[in-house]
């Protein structure tokens, strides 16, 4: 009689391993060919490994809970040695599992007198279960279930190094991982970041990209001098917005299945850094009402975000986003636009640049920012998103039509 591993197939094109849910068999059990020995589960669904042929259940290493990639020999059967060779497995074997040593399946000891998968292809002949490369980001059912257990994401596993197949992350990987985690110094998250991270989480499933342009602010320096009260440069930014986009209003539209919905207000929020995290006002209806009539209400939401004692009507149901980053110092960013919304406009520090004068044949000093536009590329495309952006620059240098 020959022994023979019972090895975890490929399960489907992208599966590189498997979490083993129930032994349907026990060791001395006699079992037929394609009869089910081991219930196993996928990403994709509960399928289960067979028994290549006719023997007797002689050795299960598998355990129910554990993960195991592809190739790796999940239990031995002691068959015919015809059979052996049918199936191309007769070759010649090491010592016996009792003496310590490697047998010819993928499979190889550790120090500690525990198995571990060498690599997912297999050793033995005869058996078509290669491991695929692709899609790395896959997490066995066992491993979603002790993220959504300890409330994590994807997005937090990215420091990980992965060992297992095709590089990806396992359950032993992510045990390791949370216990070096107790030996840095860890202090709770706010509430205010875990928002500001699950909104950024879920903007970034969209195909996301940025425009910028660099505009001259001298105009709109010279008329905020001759304001009382004075506007800050991001309500200029978010009145011109405003009316570019009362012009079309298509670029702020949401691509819901295989319809654009266009907004049924310009209502415009604006990026207020408070303790921890961001919080976006919103100036409802900001095409209708001029920049003068909007500086007295801008000033007061500035104030209750970063006291954090914004109204509900004050915040939600914008439709694009105004971020002057430049009052960081910041001289270009790329902004991402919240969930619910297709555009964010940045607007960064302005600069004393020089700038060729036709008309006297010179270099003139001028001041200058760059403005971006990040937006859904689903919704827009470069040109429509420069358009609408170029719009906006023009507005700029009026602002007296503001």
């Amino acid at each position: 009689m020959t022994r023979i591993p019972i090895i975890m197939p490929q399960l489907g094109e992208s599966i590189a391993e498997a979490t083993v849910l129930n032994l349907l068999v026990k060791i001395g059990d006699r079992v037929s060919a394609d009869q089910d020995v081991i219930e196993v589960e996928t990403n994709k669904a509960i399928m289960s490994v067979a028994s290549p042929c006719p023997g007797r259940v002689v050795e299960l290493q598998a355990k129910p809970g554990e993960s195991y990639p592809v190739g790796t020999a999940l239990g031995y059967l002691e068959v015919s040695k015809e059979d052996a060779a049918r199936l191309g497995l007769d070759m010649p074997r090491a010592k016996s599992h009792s003496q310590g040593t490697n047998e010819q399946t993928g499979i190889e000891r550790s120090t500690q007198g525990q198995e571990k998968p060498a690599s997912v292809e297999p050793t033995v002949r005869g058996l078509p279960v290669p491991a695929h490369a692709v899609g790395a980001s896959y997490m066995s059912p066992r491993m979603k279930a002790r993220m959504n257990e300890l409330g994590l994401h994807a997005a937090d596993l990215a420091g990980i190094a992965g060992s297992g197949a095709g590089g990806r992350v396992t359950i032993e990987d992510f045990e390791k991982f949370l216990a070096n985690l107790e030996k840095n110094r860890i202090s709770p998250a706010s509430s205010m970041r875990i928002a500001v991270a699950d909104a950024m989480r879920r903007s970034w499933t969209r195909p996301l990209a940025t425009v910028a342009l660099p505009v001259c602010i001298d105009s709109i320096l010279a008329h905020r001098k001759s304001c009382d009260p004075k506007p800050g440069p991001t309500l200029y930014a978010l009145r011109a917005l405003a009316l570019a986009l009362a012009e079309n209003s298509a670029p702020a539209g949401r691509l819901i299945g295989a319809h654009i919905v266009h907004p049924p207000a310009i209502d415009i929020g604006f990026a207020v850094e408070a303790e921890d995290g961001v919080l976006v006002p919103v100036l409802r209806q900001a095409e209708q009402r001029p920049l003068k009539d909007l500086v007295v209400q801008y000033a007061r939401l500035v104030q209750l975000a970063r006291q954090r004692q914004l109204p509900a009507d004050a915040t939600g149901g914008s439709v694009a986003t105004v971020t002057n980053f430049g009052s960081f110092g910041l001289t270009w960013a790329t902004p991402i636009p919240l969930p619910e919304q297709t555009l964010v406009l940045g607007m960064g520090v302005g600069r004393r640049v020089p700038n060729w004068d036709e008309a006297k044949q010179q270099f003139v000093p001028i001041m200058e920012t760059n403005l971006t536009l990040s937006f859904d590329h689903r919704v827009l495309d470069g040109g429509a998103a420069g358009r609408l952006l170029a719009r906006v620059a023009e507005w700029f240098a009026h602002p007296e039509a503001l």
